[in-house]
C-alpha cells in the first residue's frame, strides 16, 4: 500500500473527481456517510456525542458525518468553529447549510469568536475531532490550542477524522503533543500517512485505522511514492512454495558468525532462525567454548570453531556458502573487530552482500572507518541505540528515519531500522514499513533471530532487497502467532522461532490479517 503526502492526495483527489465527474461536495459527502458509518460502528445511540467542526475540509467532512448520524438515530452536540464570522470554506458552508436544513439549528452551534464556554466533557461521552485535518499547515495557536488543550485535560474517548487535529502530517518532527489532540482512534481516509510509523506520535493518533475512500485506481497506480506499507500480498510475491521435490542442496548453505563467551545464547536463536526460515544447511562459526552449547543446543547446524577460545578472532569463509551473516553475540573484543575489519575489505573487494547484525555493528560503531568497506546491498538490521552509535546521535524517530535513508542513498546498503513498525530503508531512497508483529517482540534475542531468517531467505535465492521485505513481516507474524500461545509478556525468541514455520505458511493462505484496523467498542 502506497503512502502519500498532502499534496500528492489532492493530486489524487482531484484526478478522481474528474474521472468520476462528480464535484468537491459530492465527494464530501461519499467520505462523510462513510465516517458516520464507522463512528456508528463504535458509538451506540445513547452515547453522548459531540462534534467539533473547524472551518475548512475536515470540518465538512464532520458536519457531512454529524448529519449521517442524526439520520440513523443519533442526537450529537455539534460545534461549528466560525472564528470571525466570515472563515468557513465554500464547501464547509455548504454542508453547514445542509445540516441546518436538514435537521434545523437546534443541534449546531456556530461559534464566531473564542471566548465561549466549553461543553462538559467529562463523564461518558465522545467527540468527534473534525477541527483540522491534513489540510492545516500551520502550528495551532491561540485559542484553538486553549480548546485542544481543554479537551486533552478532560480525557473523553476521541475520534479524529483524518487525522488528530494540531498534527502537521508532513511536518512529523518537533511537534509539541500537547498542542495536538491525543486521539483514542484515529480513521484515515483512503490511505495512511507517515506519520502514522512515527513512535512519538502513537499517543496522539492511538489506534487507527484506514476507512474506504474511493480514490482513482489509475491515480493511485501512477502516483509516485516514497514510502510504502508492506502487505500480506506483497509476500506472494517473494516467497515461493517449497518445491516438492526440493532437497538440503537445493535451499541454500548459509553461514552465521555469531557467539562469544557469555553470548553463545545469541549463535542459538540466528541458527534456530535460519533453520526455522527454510535454511537447506547452516554453519555457525563461533569461539571454541561454543563447542559443546551448539551441538547439543542446535543439532541440525554444523559447528565450525575458531581459533579464539572465548571470542571469534578469525572470519574467514571456507566453503562457498551462499549467504553470509555475521554480529549476534560475537561481542567487542579487539582481536573481533580486527578480524571483521579484515574480512569487510575482502567482502566489499568481492562485492559480496552480507547481513550484519548486533555486535557486527558495534564493532563497526567503534571503528566507523570500516563503514566505508561495507559491501554494496548489504543488509544492516540496527535498532535505534545501534543506529545512533554508528551514524550520530538522532532527536527522535522521523530524524532517525531521514539520516538512515541519506545513510542507504550515500553507501548503497539497506537498512532495517527495527521498531515497532519496522523501516526498511533502500539505496533509492524508498522505504517500507512493516506492520507485523507486537510488543512480543520486545525480549531478548529476537532481533538474533531476524537475522537467521535474513540468512535463510538469501541462502535460498531471495534477492537481498526482496530478503530484507520478507524477513521482517514473516518475523513479526511469528512473534503475533507465538504471543497468542505464550501471551504478550511470556515470548521469548525462541518461541518466535519455532514459529517462522507457519508463518511463512499463512503467506499462501486466503485469508489476510488484521494487524491495525481495531474497532474498540466505546
Amino acid at each position: 500500500m502506497k503512502i502519500f503526502s498532502s499534496d500528492e492526495i489532492r493530486a489524487i483527489k482531484q484526478f478522481t473527481l474528474r474521472e468520476q465527474g462528480i464535484n468537491e461536495r459530492q465527494f464530501i459527502e461519499n467520505v462523510g456517510e462513510t465516517l458516520a458509518y464507522e463512528i456508528a460502528a463504535l458509538v451506540a445511540p445513547e452515547r453522548r456525542l459531540v462534534v467539533f467542526a473547524g472551518p475548512d475540509l475536515n470540518g465538512a467532512y464532520a458536519l457531512t458525518a454529524a448529519r449521517h448520524l442524526v439520520r440513523k438515530g443519533y442526537k450529537p452536540t455539534v460545534y461549528l468553529f466560525n472564528v470571525g464570522g466570515n472563515k468557513l470554506s465554500p464547501d464547509c458552508g455548504a454542508t453547514k447549510d445542509m445540516f441546518v436544513e436538514e435537521h434545523g439549528a437546534s443541534l449546531l452551534t456556530e461559534i464566531s469568536g473564542l471566548q465561549f464556554s466549553m461543553p462538559d466533557l467529562g463523564g461518558d461521552v465522545t467527540v468527534v475531532d473534525g477541527i483540522f485535518g491534513t489540510e492545516r499547515i500551520k502550528p495551532i495557536s491561540g485559542g484553538y490550542m486553549s480548546i485542544i488543550q481543554y479537551i486533552n485535560e478532560m480525557k473523553p474517548q476521541v475520534i479524529s477524522i483524518e487525522v488528530p487535529s494540531g498534527l502537521l502530517v508532513d511536518s512529523v518532527d518537533g511537534m509539541i503533543n500537547r498542542n495536538i489532540i491525543h486521539a483514542d482512534l484515529t480513521l484515515a481516509l483512503g490511505v495512511p500517512r507517515v506519520a502514522f510509523f512515527i513512535k512519538e506520535n502513537a499517543e496522539l493518533f492511538g489506534k487507527w485505522k484506514i476507512v474506504p475512500v474511493e480514490y482513482s485506481k489509475t491515480a493511485l497506480d501512477r502516483a509516485p511514492w516514497k514510502f510504502r506499507l508492506i502487505e500480506r500480498s506483497d509476500m506472494r510475491h517473494l516467497i515461493s512454495p517449497r518445491d516438492p521435490f526440493a532437497t538440503k542442496a537445493d535451499c541454500g548453505h548459509a553461514v552465521i558468525f555469531a557467539g562469544s563467551y557469555g553470548m553463545l545464547g545469541a549463535a542459538v536463536l540466528a541458527a534456530n532462525g535460519a533453520l526455522r526460515g527454510g535454511v537447506g544447511k547452516v554453519t555457525v562459526h563461533a569461539p571454541r567454548c561454543g563447542f559443546y552449547v551448539l551441538q547439543t543446543s542446535v543439532p541440525c547446524a554444523m559447528f565450525e570453531s575458531d581459533q579464539g577460545d572465548i571470542a571469534i578472532t578469525d572470519i574467514e569463509l571456507t566453503r562457498n556458502y551462499n549467504s553470509v551473516a555475521l554480529g549476534p553475540g560475537i561481542g567487542t573484543a579487539d582481536a573481533t573487530i580486527d578480524a571483521l575489519d579484515a574480512f569487510l575489505k575482502l567482502a566489499n573487494a568481492n562485492s559480496r552482500p552480507l547481513i550484519l547484525d548486533a555486535d557486527a555493528l558495534n564493532c563497526i560503531s567503534i571503528r566507523p572507518s570500516m563503514l566505508n568497506h561495507i559491501p554494496v546491498m548489504s543488509i544492516l538490521t540496527p535498532h535505534a541505540g545501534e543506529f545512533d552509535r554508528l551514524f550520530g546521535k538522532q532527536p527522535s524517530t522521523y530524524a532517525r528515519l531521514l539520516r538512515a535513508i541519506d545513510v542507504a542513498r550515500q553507501r548503497h546498503i539497506i537498512i532495517i531500522l527495527k521498531g515497532r513498525f519496522t523501516a526498511i530503508v533502500r539505496p533509492d531512497g524508498k522505504v517500507y514499513f512493516n506492520p507485523s508483529g507486537s510488543a512480543a517482540l520486545a525480549t531478548p534475542g529476537s532481533g538474533d533471530v531476524l537475522t537467521g531468517l535474513l540468512a535463510a531467505f538469501l541462502a535460498q535465492g531471495m534477492l537481498p532487497e526482496f530478503a530484507a521485505l520478507a524477513a521482517p513481516y514473516i518475523h513479526g507474524l511469528a512473534g503475533e502467532m507465538a504471543a497468542e500461545c505464550r501471551g504478550m509478556f511470556g515470548v521469548t525468541a525462541m518461541d518466535v522461532a519455532d514459529n517462522l514455520g507457519r508463518a511463512i505458511d499463512t503467506v499462501f493462505s486466503d485469508t489476510d490479517s488484521q494487524f491495525i484496523t481495531h474497532s474498540p467498542q466505546y
